[in-house]
């Protein structure tokens, strides 16, 4: 499991940049950085020949320290060429071992970077994917992302159940943080969204800060799940329709809610506070959505044990607690109830 994220040990954020270098260039630069290395060692024991000893026939030639040169970069050091000298020891303990130890940490790190980790990530990718069912993808971690990972958690979903994707890392960072799992990758693409298992999803949130994106997402996420309920984020009114046609079973406008709650404070503040306690798990009532049980079955809609009824819906169908249809429930009808938050 991942840790939380708690706002007293938050560490702190770090400019990052991706690198500019391919690949090729990057190994390039290390692979000449090991050779200048060497080659000045080779110059300096060079000049320095006479400080050393050959144990076979006592003659140092330019060969012989090449030779001497890459054993003792290398730690290999057989014992045949010795240093004698005082210079020529100052100089192996002074100057070639911290080479020595430098040239080996650039080839540790350049196996990690590209052989090992690649390795261990695509490892724990397929070991994370193999257990990822009725999980929650979340594609876009900015202010509406983020906001509806931490309601998540707090309505008892476990981080591990939550998939974020995003092409941020510093937004990734966070999320993983959380104890989220996470991908950074294009959520528009097939593969993306193949990769977080997206067929075997309980639920699909879009929020990527563009209405176009978000739409494409949507697009996207519904031919690889047909079945998979899909929740998008949309700023201009205009796009709700369209999110819609894309496949989304629900479209969330913030502007259209703020007028919401602007609108209901203007008969007093106590209605917009009702609506933001009802949406939010901080307050002392909650919203759930529900299929009926089988005890509830031919009972009317006020009766619920849980809480208070307000709506149901039955094939399609909306029925206020005030209708007729309201006074027996059905097999199969999702009730929508009020619920009261333990404090």
């Amino acid at each position: 499991m991942f840790p939380r994220l708690h706002s007293e040990t938050r560490a702190p954020a770090f400019l990052r940049r991706r690198s500019a270098l391919p690949i090729w260039a990057d190994l390039a630069w290390r692979v000449g950085l090991i050779l200048t290395l060497i080659l000045l060692v080779l110059i300096v024991h060079w000049i320095e020949r006479d400080g050393l000893r050959d144990e076979l026939d006592g003659q140092i030639s330019f060969i012989d320290v090449l030779y001497f040169t890459t054993v003792t970069v290398t730690t290999v050091g057989y014992g045949d060429i010795v240093p004698v000298s005082n210079v020529t020891r100052l100089f192996e303990t002074f100057f070639v071992t911290p080479i020595r130890i430098f040239v080996w940490l650039i080839f540790l790190g350049t196996a990690y970077h590209f052989v090992f980790r690649n390795v261990w990530h695509r490892w724990r990718m397929a070991r994370i994917q193999k257990t990822l069912e009725h999980h929650v993808i979340v594609a876009g971690y900015g202010t509406s992302g983020a906001e509806a990972v931490r309601e998540l958690i707090a309505r008892g979903i476990e981080p591990i159940r939550i998939v974020v994707i995003d092409q941020n890392e510093r937004a990734l960072a966070l999320a993983e943080a959380c104890g989220c799992n996470i991908l950074q990758g294009d959520a528009t693409r097939d593969q993306t969204l193949d990769d977080v298992r997206v067929a075997r999803a309980e639920t699909i949130i879009v929020s990527t800060g563009r209405d176009d994106t978000s739409i494409l997402v949507t697009l996207t996420a519904r031919h690889l799940a047909p079945k998979v309920p899909i929740s998008v984020v949309v700023r201009a009114t205009d796009n709700e329709v369209l999110a819609r046609q894309a496949g989304a079973d629900t479209v969330i406008n913030p502007a259209s809610f703020a007028g919401l709650l602007l609108a209901g404070s203007h008969q007093g503040p106590h209605v917009a506070d009702y609506l933001a306690d009802l949406a939010a798990t901080g307050g002392r009532v909650q919203l759930r959505e529900r299929l009926v049980t089988q005890e509830e079955i031919g009972k009317p809609l006020k009766d619920l044990a849980t809480g208070i009824g307000v709506r149901l819906y039955r094939a399609g169908r909306t029925i206020s607690y005030w209708d007729e249809e309201a006074d027996t429930i059905f097999g199969g009808d999702t009730v929508i109830e009020i619920i009261p938050i333990p404090q």
